[in-house]
C-alpha cells in the first residue's frame, strides 16, 4: 500500500450508523472517550427507520431461555452478547431516551406510538450531547496503510484518510443495499486474514414458478390458517403454523420468513434442483377427520363442491390443490386428503438478497476475541448484522444489533484503557 498524506486524526472511528454503530459510539463516550461516527449515506439510522415503517418492533417479551433460542446455531455466540444487554435491558434503555413501550398481543415490544423516528431523534441529540460527531456521505474503502490504524473514506470531495486509535466497523448485512449496505466490507476483511461467509438472504421469499394461470389470478392473495413442514437432514417435517402470501414470483410473508433459513439451507445442498416443502391446507382438522371428509359421499357435487362444503377449502387454497397435483392425483381420493394435509410445493430459491429483510452470513465469530475485536486487526471492532448470526422477525435482529454494538464499544474502551488512555 502506498503512503498517504493530509491525514485526519480522530480518537476512535466508528464505521456505521445503524443500531449497532451508534450503540458502540454511545459506550464509547460514556466512557470519556471522543468519537466520530463516518456513515456512507447522507442520514444515519436508514433501515432503522425503513424497519419501524410497518411499527417499530423493538423487541420480545418472552422469556430468555426461549429468545436465545431464537438465534439457532449461533445461539451460543449470540449469549454472551445478551448476557450484557438483553431485551428487558433494551426496554430501560429506550425508556431512558423519554420513549414508553408496551407489550403487544404477539410478545413483541414496541413504542407506544409505534414510530421508529422520535426515538431516533432523541438518541442522536443525546450522542452531539455526548461529544459524537457524525461525518455523512463517507463510504469506508479499507485501510490506507499495512497496519489497520488508517481507513480511507470516499466523500463528496474526494478521498480522505483518517488515522484513528481503534476502529469499529458496524457496517451491517447485505440486505436493502440502497438503505447503506452492501456487503462490500467483506473482500476488504478476508483480504486481511478475517474468516468471512458470503452474505445471504435471510428473513426472504422464495420463487415457485406459478402457471401463468395460477399467478394472474392468486398474486396478492393471503395464504390464511396454514401449516408449512420443512423436512430436516433425516426427512422428519417440522411444522409452523401462521400465514403467507402467494407473489406472481413464488411465496412470502411472516410463515415464510420464520422458516426461511432452513428452506434456503436445503435448497443450497439441491444442486440447483430447489426444495420441497409441504403445506397443511386444513391444520385444523386431522388426518383422519380430512379423509373421512374427503371420502363422504357427494352426489351430483363436484369434487371443488365437496371440498368447500366438508373442508372449507376455497380460493387460493382450492387453487394451490389444482396447481400443485395432477389429474391423476386429484381425481385419487386417498391422494387428495393425504396431499390436503401435506401438499408438496417445490420452491426453486430465494428472492434476490436486495429485497430481503435481513442477512445470514458474514464475519465469522470465530474470527474474533471476547471484546468483539478481530484476532488479525488488534483494535479493530465488529459489530451488528456484518457478523455471521440469523434471526427471524419479532425484535431479535434488533435487540442483537444493540447488545453486539454496546460490547463492541465497550471492548474498544477497554482496548484503549489497556494501552494507557
Amino acid at each position: 500500500m502506498s503512503s498517504v498524506e493530509n491525514i485526519e486524526s480522530v480518537r476512535v472511528a466508528v464505521v456505521g450508523g445503524g443500531p449497532a454503530g451508534l450503540m458502540a459510539a454511545e459506550a464509547l463516550a460514556a466512557g470519556g472517550v471522543s468519537v466520530d461516527v463516518f456513515d456512507a449515506m447522507p442520514s444515519v439510522g436508514r433501515k432503522f427507520l425503513m424497519a419501524g415503517k410497518g411499527g417499530m418492533n423493538l423487541t420480545h417479551s418472552e422469556p430468555a431461555d426461549a429468545f436465545l433460542a431464537r438465534y439457532g446455531e449461533r445461539s451460543a455466540d449470540i449469549a454472551p452478547l445478551l448476557a450484557r444487554f438483553d431485551a428487558a435491558a433494551l426496554r430501560e434503555w429506550v425508556h431512558g431516551l423519554g420513549v414508553e413501550t408496551f407489550v403487544g398481543s404477539s410478545g413483541r415490544v414496541f413504542p407506544t406510538d409505534m414510530k421508529a423516528a422520535p426515538m431516533l431523534r432523541a438518541w442522536l441529540h443525546r450522542l452531539r450531547a455526548s461529544g459524537v460527531t457524525f461525518h455523512m456521505r463517507h463510504r469506508w474503502l479499507g485501510w490506507a496503510d499495512e497496519g489497520a490504524s488508517i481507513s480511507r473514506f470516499a466523500t463528496p470531495s474526494g478521498e480522505k484518510c483518517v488515522r484513528h486509535d481503534a476502529l469499529v466497523l458496524a457496517l451491517g448485512g447485505a440486505s436493502w443495499p440502497r438503505l447503506g449496505s452492501d456487503g462490500a466490507v467483506l473482500p476488504i476483511l478476508a483480504a486481511r486474514g478475517v474468516a468471512v461467509r458470503p452474505f445471504v438472504p435471510s428473513n426472504c421469499g422464495f420463487d415457485v414458478g406459478w402457471s401463468e394461470h395460477f399467478s394472474s389470478r392468486f398474486a396478492g392473495e393471503p395464504l390464511k390458517s396454514v401449516s408449512i413442514g420443512v423436512p430436516d437432514a433425516d426427512g422428519a417435517l417440522h411444522w409452523r403454523v401462521g400465514e403467507c402470501l402467494i407473489t406472481d414470483q413464488g411465496i412470502e410473508g411472516s410463515l415464510i420468513y420464520a422458516l426461511s433459513a432452513p428452506i434456503r439451507d436445503r435448497i443450497a445442498t439441491s444442486e440447483g434442483a430447489g426444495a420441497d416443502i409441504f403445506i397443511d391446507l386444513a391444520p385444523q382438522f386431522s388426518a383422519e377427520r380430512v379423509r373421512d371428509e374427503v371420502l363422504h359421499p357427494r352426489g351430483a357435487r363436484s369434487i371443488s363442491s365437496h371440498l368447500q362444503s366438508r373442508l372449507h377449502l376455497t380460493g387460493v387454497k382450492a387453487a394451490l390443490l389444482r396447481e400443485c397435483l395432477s389429474k391423476e392425483e386429484f381425481g385419487d381420493l386417498d391422494t387428495l386428503a393425504a396431499r390436503i394435509k401435506a401438499l408438496p410445493l417445490r420452491v426453486l430459491r430465494p428472492r434476490p438478497i436486495e429485497e430481503a429483510i435481513s442477512s445470514a452470513g458474514g464475519v465469522a465469530f470465530e474470527a474474533l476475541d471476547a471484546r468483539a475485536m478481530f484476532s488479525a486487526l488488534p483494535g479493530v471492532f465488529c459489530a451488528g448484522e456484518m457478523l455471521d448470526w440469523e434471526a427471524p422477525t419479532g425484535g431479535y435482529l434488533l435487540t442483537a444489533c444493540f447488545a453486539s454494538g454496546l460490547v463492541a464499544g465497550e471492548g474498544a474502551l477497554a482496548w484503549l484503557a489497556e494501552r494507557g488512555g
